[in-house]
């Protein structure tokens, strides 16, 4: 049995590929203050930028030759710097961003461009779709609202403005189904692709009703498959232009924040993740595929459990935004400032570029509110920090009326690297804020699922070999009770704010 897989990484901004030693679960070194210093049997890693395109307004698209690039490039990389033998690589698994929507002829060249999950030229098409649409319950059918991300849409859009390409379009695929297609793989898409795409419904069926709505022709919908399916090997060009075995095994992957929080520790219900990114995602692990029209749905790679989860329009980037407002000073200068005022003192509305879940309102604006004289950047800092933990109570709130109990929380990405923040998390949430160490993202996920796509490892737990804990955030009771009087405050904030916000998002559209 082939002791290392590889994981790739289609992102936004760049692609990332790990290398794993499936043996080496548990060998992570740690320093002196207890911290492990890289992710337990990751021997390797690379990444690669990518440019994004934006030809016309609310366009976003990334090159496709680009994505292959990369992965050709990073591949390389780990091998050279490992140097394990390409002989001991048995599989490499993909993710990526969903639901990025890749056209592509019948031989499964890209025809175009990458229009990305983020892209909103297809506004009209989403209204009209839901007019069209009126009578039926999408959110029940598909798990998720006609939007943007919507892939019918977006095939209508290129229908008016890119006949060409449409007509000849054979599938619509997505990143790293597409990535697996180009290594040799046949022309397939993985369940969370299909689910997002609002085109199947959520027990995996076609949803007729919206193909036959949007004129769509469902041959040109791709098998779909769970993760850790086996589905091809990597060719002979591909295995030429990697440097690995032609024949190595291709393993469907997932979707980027679903393999991110499998790769947490996320796997059994109730476990849940906090992501402080660009954004700010939410992601708890269920045992059933509860529905609601305020939060996403997607499946968990584990058979039989699903991933409800929010999403954020801001959360990193509100506080890079305010760095850059006052001056460009350090971060760790301004969490040390924060820390030494009081809790709550001004209450954020953090919805600056408006708001994605549980609100899902475009026009609603960012407010600072209860601000005086004697107050300073650091009291402005600390209430952005609160805004976004006061956005995941909001969450979690929603998360308990559906019958989502949370149990344990893991807090990952750029963000927590700040203790202040995520002492905060734990005295908003009430909940022990558990940081994962080294924790390389959605990379691992695919990493981890290409050893189960072939054996390497038996079974969906051992993902939990790979993951080490540092130690918990708990949270202070005083501040704790602090901070429910604040948030109750603050959702009044909220919805008093409303209406002004649409207002001035009707006056300055």
């Amino acid at each position: 049995m082939s002791r290392y897989t590889i994981g790739v990484d289609i992102g936004t901004t760049g692609t990332k590929t790990v290398l794993l030693d499936t043996t080496a679960a548990g060998r992570a070194s740690h320093t002196a203050a207890g911290r492990a210093s890289h992710t337990a049997g990751i021997v390797a890693s690379a990444s690669r930028e990518t440019a994004l395109h934006s030809p016309g307004p609310g366009f976003a698209e990334a090159d496709t030759a680009q994505w292959y690039r990369n992965v050709i490039e990073s591949i390389r990389e780990v091998l050279s710097t490992s140097g394990v033998s390409p002989d001991a690589v048995g599989a490499i698994a993909t993710s990526g961003m969903v639901p990025a929507v890749i056209p592509v002829d019948g031989a499964g060249n890209a025809l175009r461009h990458a229009i990305l999950q983020n892209d909103a030229r297809a506004h009209r098409e989403v209204a009209d779709l839901a007019e069209t649409l009126a009578g039926t319950d999408l959110v029940s059918l598909t798990g998720s609202a006609l939007t943007q991300q919507s892939v019918a849409p977006t095939a209508l859009w290129l229908r008016t403005h890119e006949p060409d390409v449409y007509w000849r379009t054979s599938h619509w695929v997505g990143s790293y189904d597409w990535t697996l297609s180009a290594l040799g793989a046949p022309l397939h898409t993985e369940q969370n692709w299909a689910l997002e795409s609002g085109l199947f419904s959520i027990d995996g069926d076609v949803a007729a009703t919206v193909l036959d709505a949007a004129g769509l022709d469902r041959a040109a919908l791709a098998p779909v498959h769970r993760p850790g399916t086996r589905v091809g090997e990597l060719s002979k060009a591909a295995a030429d232009d990697t440097g690995l075995r032609a024949g190595t095994a291709l393993v469907v992957g997932g979707a980027d924040h679903v393999l991110s929080a499998y790769a947490a520790g996320v796997n059994s219900p109730g476990d849940a993740l906090v992501k402080l990114g660009g954004a700010g995602d939410i992601l708890v692990a269920s045992d059933t595929p509860v529905v609601d029209a305020r939060l996403y749905l997607d499946a968990h790679p584990v058979p039989g459990n699903w991933l409800p989860n929010g999403c954020m329009a801001t959360s990193g980037s509100l506080i890079r935004w305010f760095q850059a407002l006052v001056g460009g000073a350090p971060l760790t200068e301004l969490d040390d400032e924060a820390a030494l005022r009081s809790p709550a003192e001004i209450l954020c509305l953090p919805y600056f570029l408006g708001e994605k879940s549980p609100l899902h309102d475009p026009d609603l604006r960012g407010v600072f509110a209860g601000i005086h004289l004697g107050h300073t950047r650091a009291d402005m800092y600390r209430s952005v920090l609160e805004a976004i933990a006061f956005g995941f109570r909001h969450h979690i709130d929603v998360f308990g009326q559906i019958g989502i109990p949370l149990s344990r929380v893991m807090i990952t990405n750029g963000g927590s690297k700040s203790t202040l923040w995520k002492q905060i998390h734990a005295d908003v949430l009430g909940y022990e804020m558990h940081p994962v160490s080294g924790h390389p993202g959605a990379s691992l996920g695919a990493a981890v699922i290409a050893a189960i796509g072939i054996g390497a490892l038996g079974d969906w737990s051992d993902a939990a070999r790979f993951i080490t804990l540092d130690t918990p955030y708990l949270p202070d009771p005083v501040r704790s009770d602090a901070y429910d009087l604040a948030y109750a405050t603050w959702r009044e904030l909220s919805a008093g704010m409303t209406p002004i916000s649409h207002a001035i998002a009707r006056t300055t559209r």
